[in-house]
């Protein structure tokens, strides 16, 4: 199991063009930030091809991480969740079709990890349910279906200021609980 440290050294590493820290940092993260990218997307081609150009970025932008900022996997998970969250957004706004190919092998997680999972999830759905519920929706339609400041704000009769209120708030809330 590697250290935030590990990772973080990696990250440099990989600032340096050294693809054998790249390819052990892709090891090592690839199956987190495929998740990410499939609770986003939804389907594993397009999570798949999400996390191909999530690990371009990261070749090509390591040298931006500041490693006294972001823990190294919080980085990680933000250049993934966006990468596929502007995947979402481009199907959505009638971008080209992303051709769907069948699975050869089930990369299913494996029944420890799925327990692991579930331990996770079932935190963060009680950390959830300690805020209040327009908050609580807000938050999983942001950072879970994609949808933009302006579009929870209109669904919840707000204005965009507001709506990035609540979910600064609520997210250092959920960290809060989260670390307890």
């Amino acid at each position: 199991m590697a250290t935030l440290e590990d990772i973080e050294h990696l990250i440099a590493r990989t600032a340096l063009a050294d693809r054998s820290a790249f390819q052990e940092l892709y090891q090592l993260t690839s199956a987190k930030l495929f998740g990410v990218a499939l609770r986003v997307l939804g389907t594993r081609t397009e999570a798949e091809e999400a996390i191909q150009e999530t690990y371009i970025k990261i070749w090509r932008g390591a040298g931006r991480y500041n490693a006294g900022g972001y823990s190294p996997m919080t980085w990680l998970i933000t250049i993934a969740r966006n990468t596929a969250i502007d995947r979402l957004r481009a199907r959505r706004a009638g971008g080209a079709e992303l051709a769907e190919a069948e699975d050869i092998a089930s990369s299913d997680p494996t029944p420890e990890a799925a327990a692991i999972a579930g331990s996770e999830r079932a935190l963060l759905l009680g950390c959830l349910e300690e805020l209040p519920e327009d908050r609580a929706e807000a938050v999983q339609g942001a950072y879970l279906m994609g949808l933009t400041y302006q579009e929870l704000a209109d669904r919840f009769g707000v204005p965009i200021n507001t709506m990035r209120s609540w979910l600064r708030r609520s997210l250092l809330k959920l960290r809060e609980c989260l670390t307890r």
